[in-house]
């Protein structure tokens, strides 16, 4: 089965090219970005070696049904996506932080609680939490945005004492953060999911704040399943999930966090097509419609195609 896991594109107008984890970014002139969701997929920071059929067209989907069903809340980057790999839009200058919001107590946030640390992001958390367990208010728990490798908790205080986004805009930002989750909550429960956490990510164009990048996908945010949370918090079972954290889960049982010496555990192409499998799932449930796979036969030659037909218009 097709997978993209690479693109080198040389589009009309553009002026530079960069590979992130999982999206390749043309830039077009000074104004305009062309995103291509791949199918590479990222676990601690790492690319993992083989490419998931089909994850790029879910991200790129349900990132783009996420930015048009928000943008009353806060205005965002994107202009049109005229293939389903690919978002065109606004560039913007990025903020040089994550705006990393917890509506519960699970995944990274809780192996550091579980270790004793009772403080994240300058935010002190009460004594006997359990895993999963709903804060009472959603948190904010910032990260600083690395080029490359980890990114890093930091505090509100630390953003704006270094200067990495001044007072007023920080406090539009978690402002903005507090309210796309409110409806990305409220969307996700009349699919019967729970929106458990997420990142935003914000850019400035002309002295206006944008919402750029993805939002609310399986790569950039934890679902579980509302049916039987409650049962499963109280018997202090896993919850059923639909996020990434089952790829973290299967390396971290096949021994790889992504330290040094660790080696990927070979993905076999089954191991592929069931991670697949997973995220056409969390498509069908968040969006709550049937995902129609795009034709994967040529697939460099149809974004190709697409994307210069509506640059040329």
């Amino acid at each position: 089965m097709n997978s993209l896991t690479n693109t080198n594109y040389n589009f009309p107008g553009q002026t530079n090219l960069y590979h992130g984890k999982v999206r390749d970014v043309y830039s077009i002139g000074d104004d305009i970005l062309v995103m291509i969701a791949t199918d590479r997929i990222s676990a601690f920071d790492v690319v993992l070696p083989k490419g998931i059929p089909y994850k790029g067209q879910v991200l790129n989907q349900i990132a783009s049904k996420f930015l048009d069903a928000t943008s009353d809340i806060v205005p965002n980057w994107k202009i049109a996506s005229p293939d389903p790999m690919v978002t065109i839009g606004t560039r913007c200058e990025p903020f040089k932080v994550e705006m990393v919001i917890r509506g519960y107590i699970t995944g990274s946030a809780w192996r550091d609680y579980k270790k004793g640390a009772r403080s994240i992001c300058g935010i002190q958390l009460p004594e006997g939490l359990r895993e999963n367990q709903r804060f009472e208010t959603p948190i904010i728990t910032p990260t600083t945005k690395a080029d490359e490798g980890h990114d890093e908790n930091i505090s509100k205080e630390e953003i704006i004492a270094q200067g990495l986004v001044s007072k007023e805009d920080y406090e539009q930002l978690e402002k903005y953060t507090y309210e796309l989750f409110k409806r990305g909550t409220e969307m996700a429960k009349e699919k019967g999911l729970i929106l458990v956490d997420t990142k935003y990510e914000f850019g400035k164009k002309d002295g206006k704040i944008y919402l750029i990048d993805e939002i609310h996908t399986p790569d950039s945010s934890r679902y579980f399943y509302s049916d039987g949370y409650e049962e499963r918090f109280q018997k202090g079972e896993e919850q059923k999930q639909l996020s990434k954290e089952f790829v973290r889960k299967w390396l971290m049982e096949n021994g790889f966090q992504g330290q040094e010496g660790q080696k990927v555990p070979e993905m076999s192409e089954e191991y592929c097509l069931s991670v697949s499998e997973r995220y056409i799932e969390l498509y069908e449930k968040i969006v709550g419609e049937k995902f129609i796979k795009a034709d994967t036969k040529d697939l460099e030659a149809r974004i190709e195609n697409n994307v210069i037909k509506f640059l040329e218009k």
